[in-house]
């Protein structure tokens, strides 16, 4: 079957070391972490400073000041409707419980203020701030809101208050879930990293043409080819 010995067996080398790397890249020898997660942690970080949308997103939410809301919000488990219970209400917000649902009433801005305010206290790494202020883990609170913003937008969306529900929707892309996203990273400018993330660039393309190189390697020893198809006149 092999038909030029010399491109197979290049085509071989270069397929064992690309999976001989592939494998060192699974180890914890990056920090401690794998490679997949330390690149992930390097991209996280750069990205970071340039994901702080929050304090925009507080001034276009004051423009709803005195525009009221009533919608019912429905949870599942019943734990998390419990926690959206205690969220909304340590923010003053009025909240009737209904069987497995929570009717909720009160200022669109004051509800998205609270929501945005919690997010950057987790964007800033502030995380006690929030547990400490309603007695549930941090990100729970986070998740929390994610699910209260997510079955307001459904409820506005069906009483046709499509503005509303557009700021809400904002509001979750890319307020709270950037606060949780972002916990626990510390930011930093591409500049100063600028060695090991040209580095990881550069290893990607390289990796990339590796793999494309042993596969044409590999076929060529096998003497397969691609041609031409040609044109067939109906």
């Amino acid at each position: 079957m092999i038909r030029n010995k010399k491109t197979f067996s290049l085509g071989v080398v270069l397929t064992v070391s690309f999976f001989a790397v592939l494998w060192v890249m699974f180890l914890p020898y990056f920090g401690g972490e794998n490679a997949f997660h330390a690149a992930d942690r390097l991209f996280n970080t750069i990205s970071k400073g340039s994901a702080h949308y929050i304090p925009g997103l507080m001034e276009k939410a004051k423009q709803w000041e005195g525009h009221e809301v009533d919608v019912q919000l429905s949870f599942n488990p019943e734990k998390l409707r419990d926690n959206a219970a205690r969220i909304l209400m340590n923010n003053g917000i009025m909240v009737a419980q209904e069987n497995d649902a929570l009717k909720v009433h009160g200022s669109l801005s004051a509800i998205l203020m609270a929501a945005l305010q919690d997010s950057e206290s987790m964007y800033q790494n502030r995380g006690d701030d929030l547990s400490g202020r309603y007695g549930i883990p941090e990100k729970e609170v986070l998740f929390a809101w994610w699910n209260i913003l997510k079955s307001m937008d459904k409820a506005l969306k069906e009483q046709k208050k499509f503005k509303e529900s557009k700021e809400v929707h904002e509001v979750i892309a890319r307020g709270v879930e950037v606060g949780y996203n972002y916990y626990g990273i510390s930011p930093e400018k591409a500049s100063s990293r600028a060695g090991i993330l040209a580095f990881a660039l550069t290893f990607y393309v390289v990796y990339t043409l590796w793999w494309g190189f042993a596969i044409m390697y590999l076929f060529d020893g096998l003497g397969l080819e691609m041609k031409k198809g040609t044109k067939k006149e109906v």
